[in-house]
């Protein structure tokens, strides 16, 4: 048998970020890559096994991996999912040794030299962009030979880790192909954002560019696209929705854009859609910065008669000193005219904040809760300051022996990892929960969303209840 004659992506058993309740989203990335090779090299098969929809725990893993016999098996995630994919390889070299484990995603492809060395289980990490890398890779193992010639892998070779130079970007992302959601067809009637749309609403993820013009620091994708920003056309994009809606029954649709860009990319998307029948049924997520949202009020409304219901703000905070140190670019200001242009065009308001920067106190933080609540968003998510690697803060907190837990697990923004200049980190996660107590702990604010007039907060602020995410946020002090 060929090395590489059938490939296995795995979506491994994992615990999705509780803050957002509880939710079952398609593992599109896998999706993407699956598409990409099954077109590339036809002769190869290439099967999925979600983990989390078809309810299996790391023995029924194992199980799917005996039966399905692959020759490699390919999984990705992010850096609190670091171990999951890990523990994946390790049972697939258990099942068979000869079985070739590859993974990929920011995590890994920031940090190839740590995690080879720390995860013998491991063959290869594809780094950054990973459809053509992965596709180069299988034919190389096909073929038994050229491994050193596979740019944007890292590997064990005699002995020592080797770093292959990095892959150029596909120029045109159109050229990709859509998801292939026929592999995971029937697991598609499980995938649900509850918080957002409720259980039964069918919720599918898509992407309609890669990188973002913007540099934050403390954001890893910028970097993860080399700091570049590619998008696909428009009509790429609404053909893709409509094929997810009229194909697979989509109906919240999550554009996982890190910023959309309204002035640039909303009235050709809006063109695009009017006229197509999957607009009535259509519930869009977007992802913007503030002053783009602010400044373009007209464009926003103009999505809105196309589907897009709902807008998530990188507000991130009420001082313009940490707005800088963020490399944000925005001003406090611009977060009170974006959500009310969303208010005011019945789209559904979503506010990020981030907490325990090194200049952080007890007062500062107060006056973030009350910032955020005087913004009266319709939902807001608070997020402590994470060190992920590929990060200036990783870099730095690193140096400055700031990190006080290396347990990448707890890498979810939701768990406190170092102290501030005043706050030690016991102190930082009570201050997040005390965020959280403010915004949703109001038993009059709490019944005015469950009979809010809006379809959307009303299941937001019933399901938030339902889930008991205080009392979850309350256990981490």
């Amino acid at each position: 048998m060929n090395r590489a004659s059938k490939i296995l992506f795995v979506e491994p058993p994992r615990n999705f970020w509780f803050v957002m309740g509880e939710y079952l989203p398609p593992p599109t990335g896998l999706l993407v890559l699956a598409a990409y090779l099954r077109r590339e090299i036809p002769e190869v098969e290439v099967e999925v096994v979600d983990c989390q929809a078809e309810r299996r725990d790391w023995e029924g893993l194992r199980k799917a991996i005996e039966s399905t016999e692959p020759s490699v098996v390919a999984t990705s995630g992010f850096t609190a999912n670091a171990y999951t994919c890990a523990r994946t390889a390790e049972i697939a070299k258990a099942v068979d040794s000869d079985i070739t484990t590859v993974v990929g995603g920011s995590h890994f492809s920031f940090i190839p030299e740590e995690s080879l060395a720390q995860f013998p289980e491991i063959d290869y990490i594809v780094r950054g962009e990973g459809e053509v890398t992965l596709v180069d890779l299988v034919n190389a193992l096909r073929n038994d030979g050229g491994i050193g010639n596979v740019k944007g892998i890292s590997y064990r070779a005699n002995g020592r880790i080797v770093h292959n130079p990095d892959r150029p970007l596909i120029p045109d992302l159109d050229s990709l192909p859509f998801p292939a959601y026929d592999l995971v067809e029937d697991n598609i009637k499980r995938y649900h954002f509850s918080m957002m749309a409720g259980r039964n609403t069918r919720y599918m993820i898509m992407e309609g560019a890669r990188g973002c013009s913007h540099r934050c620091s403390f954001c890893t994708q910028w970097r993860h696209w080399q700091g570049v920003c590619r998008k696909k056309s428009p009509k790429r994009i609404a053909d893709e929705i409509e094929y997810l809606n009229e194909t697979y029954g989509g109906v919240f649709l999550w554009l996982t854009d890190d910023n959309f860009e309204y002035s640039t990319r909303a009235k050709d998307l809006w063109k695009e859609l009017r006229h197509r029948r999957c607009k009535e049924s259509l519930m869009l997520f977007f992802q913007a910065r503030t002053d783009d949202v602010a400044a373009n009020a007209d464009l926003v409304g103009k999505l809105r008669e196309v589907g897009n219901y709902w807008v998530m703000l990188g507000v991130e905070s009420n001082s313009e000193d940490k707005l800088k140190e963020f490399r944000k670019d925005i001003t406090p200001s611009d977060a009170y005219n974006a959500v009310k242009v969303l208010n005011d065009n019945d789209i559904f308001s979503h506010t990020m904040f981030v907490t325990g920067t090194r200049k952080d106190t007890q007062e500062s933080i107060e006056s973030l809760r009350g910032f955020s609540l005087d913004l009266s968003a319709d939902f807001t998510i608070y997020t402590v300051l994470t060190p992920f690697p590929g990060t200036p803060y990783h870099e730095t907190a690193k140096n400055n022996g700031w990190i006080e837990d290396f347990n990448y697990s707890n890498y979810d923004m939701a768990h406190a990892i170092m102290p501030t200049e005043t706050l030690s980190k016991d102190e930082v996660q009570r201050e997040l929960y005390y965020c959280y107590k403010a915004f949703y702990g109001s038993y009059r604010k709490n019944i005015s969303g469950i009979f809010s007039k809006k379809k959307l907060k009303r299941t937001l602020y019933r399901h938030m209840a339902s889930q008991h995410v205080l009392k979850k946020l309350r256990d981490l002090i």
